[in-house]
């Protein structure tokens, strides 16, 4: 056994990333996640919307490294650091010691103060998120088909998704597909094709990320998809009867927050600066200030590109300071210079409206419609892990794409309907 222990939080792209790349170094390694799977997170809407199975996009962490006799696997929370005596602090009590850390804790979601409002308006992190939000779409159908009300039936039929980024547009084009075309022909009591899907952006237009012609064609595609787009208004209150927008009232029963991040908490453990969202400010090594030992990465850390613009929470980004960090440990056991300073490179920007149509900024190249769908689909498929659920998934894409049918409508988890 190695005696250079290196510890690395959070199984996510860049921490599993580092492991990789640590292979055939002289350590011995410590991965805790306080989930037993890696989750690929850019298609986490597609399991909320009834698109893809769970097991179809996250897979055992023990599985990756079966064949790696020098990584030790363990399921708890860290829930501190003490950076002196070199120790991580589990939330069963236990302390795990390190020679070097790497902290890929993540993000969740970020209400702005109003914490109250996740009970009635869950975020998407999570695969616990996503069958939460898949459960809650699919019985809103079903409440909505034994209602007699009107009035009830049509908060039912609304749902409001805050935050137009990639993900809010994601599932609004998808929760639209869904009622329209997939749906209609199985319900007697109600026409599907009339729910509401309301997309709520505080800002002036959606995906800001992106270039302005390319998030003009997606608010086009939204549209003709039936999606009602309200820019310039935040939302100032969820309930379980609806949300407030701006100073308008709309009643709903389904809530999806897609609108912020919030960085986990390793900038307090530590004790060093942070931004706004809470990510650790680090240094151009990736580590923290004064601390040479502790790597922070991914979308625990605020990372500034040549430019003073931030790094995007991207999977790519997250993989790229994973495999950065591994390069950095290695040269510092073999005794040679450090690789140099991070240097982030930009992949492309990439978001889908709906399950044909989709928007990429490769910065040389701008693609939009059905040709930036299949694009996206592929580098999708390609960037998952094992033949296995690369055909899993591009077999489910097609059959929805032929057959215009949602396979994955399971309500599998228990939720008290709501009684009027």
């Amino acid at each position: 056994m190695q005696d250079h222990h290196v510890v690395v939080v959070g199984g996510g792209f860049g921490g599993v990333q580092c492991v990789n790349d640590l292979k055939g170094a002289p350590v011995r390694v410590t991965m805790i996640d306080r989930r037993n799977h890696h989750l690929f997170q850019p298609l986490l809407y597609q399991v909320a919307t009834t698109l893809l199975a769970t097991s179809e996009i996250a897979w055992p962490i023990r599985n990756f490294f079966r064949d790696r006799p020098e990584v030790t696997t363990l399921l708890a929370e860290v829930v501190g650091v003490d950076s002196e005596t070199r120790q991580v602090f589990l939330k069963n009590g236990q302390k795990i010691g390190y020679d070097t850390l790497v902290l890929a804790t993540g993000a969740t979601h970020a209400y702005f103060g109003h914490d109250e409002w996740e009970p009635v308006a869950p975020g998407l992190k999570t695969l616990e998120d996503a069958t939460t939000i898949r459960r809650r779409v699919l019985l809103a159908f079903e409440q909505a088909e034994m209602e007699t009300d009107p009035t009830v039936r049509e908060s039912l039929l609304t749902f409001v998704i805050v935050g137009a980024g990639p993900t809010g547009v994601e599932l609004a084009g998808i929760i639209s597909e869904l009622a329209r075309t997939t749906l209609p022909r199985e319900f007697r009591n109600i026409d599907t094709r009339k729910a509401k899907i309301i997309l709520v952006e505080a800002g002036p237009r959606v995906l800001p990320a992106f270039a302005e012609d390319l998030s003009d064609y997606a608010r086009k595609e939204l549209e003709e998809l039936g999606v009602e787009i309200r820019f310039g208004k935040p939302v100032t209150l969820c309930s379980a009867e609806g949300v407030m927008i701006g100073d308008a009232f709309v009643p709903c029963r389904t809530i999806v927050w897609a609108a912020g991040v919030q960085a986990s908490p390793a900038a307090k453990w530590l004790d060093i600066p942070a931004d706004r969202a809470g990510r650790a400010v680090v240094d151009k090594e990736l580590r923290a200030p004064g601390k040479q030992d502790i790597f922070i990465i991914g979308d625990t850390a605020s990372v500034l590109r040549d430019d003073g613009s931030p790094v995007p929470g991207i999977a790519p980004a997250a993989k790229q300071q994973g495999a950065y960090v591994a390069k950095v440990i290695k040269a510092k056991l073999a005794g040679q210079p450090a690789p140099g300073p991070f240097h982030y490179r930009h992949q492309g920007s990439l978001a889908t409206i709906g399950k044909s149509a989709a928007i990429i900024d490769f910065g040389w190249i701008k693609l939009k419609g059905w040709l930036a769908w299949w694009v996206w689909g592929l580098a999708h498929i390609y960037f998952l892990i094992g033949v296995r659920w690369r055909i899993a998934v591009a077999w489910s894409w097609l059959w929805i794409y032929i057959s215009r049918q949602h396979s994955a409508r399971l309500i599998t988890q228990k939720e008290t309907m709501r009684e009027e």
